[in-house]
């Protein structure tokens, strides 16, 4: 049976378990839900989502340098017991959070924190892109796209947008079957308590630093051994 997007969000809302977890266990049972939610609940993932709403105050602020001190992180992520944030699974899980900000550069944590006007930008530039494409399509003697379709083609870039900006939407750089919600997800689910990002910080040696022409000339004289 194929696996339909309507599907893996009506079992998202029934259990509260990640996306690419919902979408494994609908393939594991050929698309039965009840079948599937008990998949989740033998993995332990349903109960995870039921703790999401308990309070998660305690944790680590932790900090990832790479690329010779080009790149820093700084990111603080809750759980609920002091004796948890000295785990090593959470350290780990915590570790893993701070290369993906390193290395996937998300903009926000998550949708909510990304402004309207943000989104209306967004919306309004790849409207503008769509009817580009259009008006090449009518060029090329092609059937021109309805209104309708130029809507749905630019919502389906927003969410694009979503899934690239935002750190609990972006595709886990370890594993790219789970996003870090999943990865979260799984964490909880093994753990036994609800675990948060709560903030990030990124840093990158020079940016937003406009360097002098001077400079970038003595580089690339450099770089051709002058």
């Amino acid at each position: 049976m194929a696996i339909t997007a309507a599907l893996v969000k009506e079992l998202r809302e029934i259990t509260g378990a990640g996306m690419m977890d919902c979408k494994k266990v609908l393939t594991e049972a050929d698309g039965d839900i009840q079948k599937a939610i008990d998949l989740l609940r033998e993995k332990g993932l349903a109960a995870a989502a039921k703790k999401a709403g308990r309070v998660a105050a305690e944790g680590v602020v932790a900090s990832y340098i790479h690329g010779g001190g080009r790149i820093g992180v700084l990111v603080e992520v809750n759980c609920e017991t002091d004796f948890v944030a000295k785990t090593e699974d959470f350290q780990d899980l915590v570790k893993d959070i701070a290369m993906q900000i390193a290395a996937a550069n998300p903009t926000y944590l998550n949708r909510e924190e990304v402004p309207a006007e943000v989104i209306e930008h967004e919306k309004a530039v790849l409207l503008e892109q769509a009817k580009a494409e259009a008006e090449e399509d009518v060029k090329a003697g092609r059937k021109p796209k309805p209104e309708a379709v130029l809507e749905k083609m630019v919502n389906g870039r927003v969410e694009k947008f979503y899934k690239e900006n935002c750190l609990l939407e972006q595709v886990f750089i370890k594993d790219g079957d789970k996003t870090i919600t999943d990865v979260i997800t799984e964490k909880i689910a093994k753990i036994g308590e609800n675990i948060n990002v709560r903030r990030f910080v990124r840093y990158a040696l020079g940016e937003g630093i406009e360097k002098r022409q001077d400079d970038f000339e003595a580089e690339v004289r450099a770089a051709a051994g002058q």
